[in-house]
Formats: C-alpha cells, sequence, structure tokens
C-alpha cells in the first residue's frame, strides 16, 4: 500500500520510516519547524533558523537549522531542506524553550543567545566582541541591550569550546552585563 501511495503522489517520504501526506490531503498544512525534530532527534532549532524566528537577522532563511546531540546530518526531503549539527555542550537543553502553534504544533526552539554560541561553534567564528554579530548577521544592537546576565551564566557553564567562552565573554563585557 505505501509503494503506492508513493507512486500516485498521495503520500510522500520524508526519510527511512518516515512519511507526510501530500498537501492536496491535508486539512493543514505541516510546520517545518515541527517536522524537523521528527526527522531527526534529539534535536532543537537553533543557528541561523531560531535567529530568523525570533526576529534578530533580517534574511530570509530556506534550510531549517538545527543542532542534535548526534552526528551530524542532512536531509533533503519534499518538506524542504533539514541540516543538523552536533554541539557538544554539558546540559543539551539549557536556553532552549518549547514553542505551540496554534495549530497545535510544537517544537524545541534555542533563545538567541543561544542561537549565536551555536553559531559560532559551527561556523568556527573568531568573535569576542559585539561588532562582528551586528556587522556579519545584521543584528539589532538593541536587541542584544535586552539579553540578561542570567542567560549568559548559564551558557558560559554550559559550553565547553573555548571559542564560544571567549565570544560569550567578549559579548557580556561589551554589553556590560
Amino acid at each position: 500500500l505505501v509503494k503506492r501511495a508513493l507512486a500516485s503522489g498521495e503520500i510522500l517520504h520524508l526519510r527511512r520510516g518516515l512519511y507526510c501526506l501530500a498537501a492536496k490531503y491535508l486539512r493543514q498544512k505541516v510546520d517545518p519547524l515541527a517536522l524537523a525534530q521528527r526527522i531527526y532527534g534529539p534535536s532543537y532549532i537553533s543557528l541561523e533558523t531560531a535567529l530568523s524566528f525570533h526576529g534578530w537577522i533580517p534574511e530570509a532563511v530556506y534550510a531549517i537549522t538545527s543542532t542534535s546531540m548526534d552526528r551530524s546530518r542532512e536531509f533533503d526531503t519534499p518538506m524542504g531542506h533539514f541540516s543538523f549539527t552536533r554541539v557538544p555542550q554539558e546540559t543539551f537543553y539549557a536556553e532552549v524553550g518549547r514553542v505551540e502553534k496554534e495549530a497545535g504544533s510544537s517544537f524545541l526552539l534555542a533563545s538567541p543567545l543561544k542561537a549565536l554560541a551555536d553559531y559560532v561553534h559551527v561556523h568556527k567564528r573568531e568573535w569576542s566582541s559585539v561588532r562582528p554579530v551586528v556587522e556579519s548577521l545584521r543584528v539589532d544592537e538593541g536587541l542584544l541591550a535586552g539579553v540578561g546576565a542570567e542567560e549568559f551564566d548559564g551558557l558560559l557553564v554550559n559550553y565547553s569550546s573555548l571559542r564560544v567562552r571567549r565570544f560569550l565573554k567578549g559579548l557580556r563585557k561589551d554589553l556590560k552585563r
């Protein structure tokens, strides 16, 4: 039955063992952010996708980027491109919140500061101040001013990466937290 449904386009193959009904058979559209956690987990939405969701970067994001406990993987599906990157941490879900959508879907989303820390780790940035964040990612300094000292405290002990710790300490110093 699955083979026939795939051939006729009634269902879509997302990854081994995971299928989705075709759009014409759905009552409501599938949220790609909620779908990301079904494709590969444990994971949470982070990096550019989280920064865009929070309104911290002006660019549109076309791939769903997440961090994972397991090895890094990418999935190109009919529902979009999903990228999962391993980020070693002391507490994986520190500064991660659950977002509930109106349609009943939910997903785990990194706070903006955690998404920045993940970005520095994944892209191997040698940042130690506010300037590269504002210039490279075009993050508004007013948004950075809203980050509290307790969020810095929680993340500084969470990452073992010296690059991320240097970034968080430099950002905290520039923001006077």
